[in-house]
């Protein structure tokens, strides 16, 4: 086995490499691998996202989207249950393939069972509108109801982002990168992933434009499902191969781990699901952490539901739909790899504070143009046009620039400095604490920004739209993104003194 890249004096970069590509040839045996796990995730991901939020607005309607997720806020706590009892019963490995197959297995059942059969087991429109009129006070959640199983795919897809991209990819990360691989890996990790966004979008357009060409859409579009699920499971397939490859090849190999990485394999006591939960809100560090992670989730929920409101107006067709959606995920996957060169030197040269200061700045601002833009659109109203162009046009191009280039921050920086603030902690908080947070966290982000619409929705009369309420919604968002700052502040200080007590403790061995 060869001895490069062990000891104290690893090889230097020339100029270049230090600012394009920071990383050793020997590394690339274990960079590889993790990159293209994070390249398969974000590719099932973005096919799931996009044909979920299609699927339920198509089905049930542009409300229904903010009632579906405070469902999975319900199934989020479950989901946190069940990974801190996989988690005390098994080791990591095994929780990694327990989880990836039960995916897999859901999106097989869905494009080949569910899906097809969605006109027999769902209820009739009429029946939804009955259901409305004799218990109004679920009127929101009738629709959902009514369609199940497509509610049940938004709830799954929703928990993909969260667990398997969160609870175990990037635990994953934190406990096999080393301390001197950190700021050079993980923006590249998000680099790298995001040609699956690409690779989606494209792939998303293609079927698109494939069912625009032939006359049955309805029955077509049943084959576009199919043919998205088969794809999952492919690409399923391969991030399953590579996670072997990883165990088998790389995690044996003594040049990628720190010599204290190998405490997380130690016997340790074991925390039951409640303690785990009290964890969080009794440690003021993670709560900390899921302010930043609320507040995305509240802010870009907020954001996005008035911005889907928009894209409805302006297609309706479900195949028109979900291609706008793809061109959203390719906009993102370039700005994200772009970004990430940028990133990886900021993460590098600037402070933790820095770095984590620059996603909920960029959306301060972004909310303050694209809710301004829908002011002025309700004030001229949406026939009207500037520069021989409609305003409904501008609003969704404006919200669509918005949105792809604050996720591209966010999946170059948001996420790296958020993985990064886990270091400085025990193995027990990295594991469980880590897992609530991103889980719950995050799913109380997204269900606190639906709670607010369907909240505003109820209180306002009848027919009052989302962009009717943008004066209200983006004060909201402002206000959310504000408190997010401040916690970087207060988080910064706490991340800060953590490092230096582990610098201190490692010296003194």
């Amino acid at each position: 086995m060869s001895n490069e890249g062990i000891g104290n004096n690893p090889p230097k970069f020339n100029k270049f490499q230090e600012v394009v590509f920071p990383i050793h040839v020997y590394e690339l045996k274990k960079f590889l691998p993790m990159s293209f796990m994070m390249l398969c995730i974000l590719f099932i991901y973005t096919l799931i996202r996009d044909l979920k939020t299609t699927l339920l607005v198509d089905a049930a309607g542009a409300t229904s989207v903010g009632a579906a997720k405070l469902l999975v806020i319900v199934f989020a706590f479950l989901s946190v249950i069940i990974f801190a009892k996989l988690v005390n019963k098994f080791d990591f490995k095994k929780v990694f393939y327990i989880i990836i197959i039960f995916f897999l297995s859901f999106f097989a059942l869905f494009g080949f069972v569910l899906y097809p059969m969605a006109p027999y087991i769902h209820m009739s429109s009429e029946t939804i509108q009955s259901l409305q009129s004799s218990v109004p006070v679920l009127k929101a959640f009738w629709p959902i109801i009514g369609n199940w199983s497509i509610t049940l795919f938004y709830i799954i897809s929703e928990l993909w982002g969260s667990l398997v991209i969160s609870a175990l990819f990037w635990q994953l990360a934190n406990q096999t990168t080393k301390k001197d691989e950190v700021k050079r890996f993980y923006a590249f990790f998000a680099s790298v992933g995001n040609i699956g966004l690409i690779l989606s979008g494209t792939f998303l357009k293609f079927l698109s434009r494939l069912a625009k060409s032939m006359t049955t859409t309805s029955d077509v579009f049943v084959i576009s499902v199919r043919i998205q699920m088969i794809a999952v499971l492919i690409i399923g397939a391969i991030l399953l191969s590579l996670y072997y490859y990883l165990n088998k090849y790389v995690f044996t190999d003594p040049r990628f781990y720190d010599a204290d990485q190998i405490v997380v394999k130690k016997k340790k006591p074991k925390m039951g699901i409640g303690e785990s939960l009290k964890f969080i809100f009794t440690s003021p560090y993670l709560l900390l952490i899921s302010v930043l992670v609320i507040g995305y989730g509240i802010s870009m929920a907020l954001t996005e539901c008035v911005w889907y409101e928009q894209m409805k107006l302006l297609v309706p067709d479900k195949n028109d739909y979900i291609s706008k959606m793809a061109t959203l995920s390719m906009i993102t996957g370039v700005l994200t790899i772009a970004m990430s060169f940028i990133g990886t030197n900021i993460l590098r040269r600037c402070k933790w504070r820095t770095a984590a200061l620059i996603t909920p700045s960029i959306l301060f601002v972004g909310s303050i143009l694209f809710f301004s833009t829908i002011l002025y659109e309700n004030h001229v109203g949406i026939n009207a046009s500037i520069f021989g162009i409609s305003i409904l046009n501008i609003a969704f191009a404006v919200g669509l620039v918005i949105d792809a280039f604050t996720k591209s921050v966010k999946y170059s920086l948001f996420d790296s400095t958020k993985q990064m603030a886990y270091l400085p902690l025990d193995p027990e908080s990295k594991s469980k604490g880590q897992a609530a947070v991103e889980v719950i966290a995050g799913r109380l982000g997204k269900g606190g920004g639906a709670t607010i619409q369907q909240i505003l929705v109820a209180i306002m009369p009848l027919g009052t739209t989302m962009a009717g309420l943008s004066g209200i919604v983006g004060a909201i968002v402002l206000i959310v993104v504000g408190g997010w700052i401040a916690s970087v502040f207060k988080l910064n200080t706490r991340y800060e003194k953590l490092i230096a007590e582990n610098e201190a403790a490692a010296n003194a061995k």
